[in-house]
């Protein structure tokens, strides 16, 4: 596995495994066991990337990551984050804007004490901002992690989801190592002012739902059902109206796959890591073969008639359908 670097010394796998959905919002969570198995999979090919969060259970993606991870611990970078009022935010389809979030930084100092005992760690390698809480200014966000960095509880400060302004004021306070925000084919928003930004600072990107949630594999279509505990229900760009009209996606990534002798996902992938050296997406799987798949995707090499092909085919393209509800939308982009 290639490594690539987040900011200025935060090396990890070119390709890093996001772990929500192996116990939270796709459906009922998986077999500890079996996902704790392919987390050492994942490890054992290389990854050493890893993504989780208190909200995700909430708590129990965390206790599995970390125990799962525990053997490996010296060799893996764990991200989690910190940021929502786990009293009303338990469920992503009942979220209800900013009411669910708490970045107080009384708040953080024992978000990360939990996070800490639950990825039986000494120190989290990134702790990131789950989203920006318009009620704290981000300096004292900024101000409170810094602290924990001092106290040896915490390696690097992450962002999600945060705008430019947001950005660069933290980064003024306490240097931001990456941010994490939706980026893929489907959602190409960041390229417009986050990554020239990202760029100019040497801030790292880290693109999340890198497979459009699974959509852009070309294994969903009109008829693809959910499961009702799926917060994929409650998102307008899977309706069975927004799955056919966004098609035109899939039949493009599958003629540069056929051209390249991959598959939809695995172009995908790999067009995200040709946008910049420093750009390490999360795909999330809950499957062996899904994962060997994707992590084959650093050896897909797109050339630049095909990067030319996917971006003026994409240019073209009108996406159908908000990536997520009003409520979830306006957390996105402070």
């Amino acid at each position: 596995m290639h490594k690539r670097k987040l900011g200025n010394n935060l090396e990890v796998s070119a390709i890093g495994l996001g772990c929500m959905g192996m116990s939270f919002a796709y459906g009922p969570p998986k077999d500890t066991q079996e996902m704790t198995a392919l987390l050492g999979a994942a490890v054992d090919r290389g990854v050493t990337f890893f993504d989780t969060a208190e909200v995700y259970g909430p708590f129990t993606n965390e206790e599995l990551v970390g125990e799962a991870l525990a053997p490996f611990r010296r060799e893996v970078v764990i991200a989690t984050k910190f940021g929502f009022n786990l009293s009303t935010a338990v469920d992503l389809r009942t979220v209800r804007g900013s009411r669910s979030l708490d970045s107080r930084p009384e708040h953080i100092k024992q978000a990360v004490e939990g996070s800490l005992k639950r990825l039986k760690v000494e120190a989290i390698d990134l702790l990131y901002q789950h989203r920006v809480d318009p009620e704290v200014p981000i300096e004292e966000v900024a101000g409170a992690v810094q602290e924990l960095i001092q106290a040896g509880k915490v390696k690097h400060f992450g962002l999600s989801e945060a705008g430019v302004q947001t950005l660069r004021r933290a980064h003024a306070v306490q240097p931001v190592t990456a941010l994490q925000s939706e980026y893929s084919l489907w959602t190409r928003t960041p390229e417009a002012e986050v990554i020239p930004t990202l760029e100019e600072l040497g801030i790292g990107f880290v693109p999340y739902s890198p497979l459009g949630r699974g959509f852009l594999t070309g294994k969903m279509d009109a008829t693809t059902t959910f499961d009702s505990a799926d917060f994929r229900t409650s998102l307008p760009r899977f309706t069975p109206e927004a799955l056919q009209a966004n098609q035109a996606l899939i039949d493009l990534l599958a003629r540069i796959a056929q051209r390249r002798q991959a598959t939809p996902a695995q172009v995908a992938i790999a067009w995200l890591l040709a946008q910049k050296p420093w750009i390490v997406p999360i795909p999330g799987t809950t499957r062996l073969d899904r994962l060997e798949e994707n992590l084959a995707a650093v050896a897909v090499e797109l050339l630049p008639e095909d990067l030319e092909d996917m971006d003026s085919a994409s240019a073209k393209m009108t996406i159908h359908g908000a990536r997520y509800p009003e409520r979830l939308e306006e957390m996105t982009g402070r």
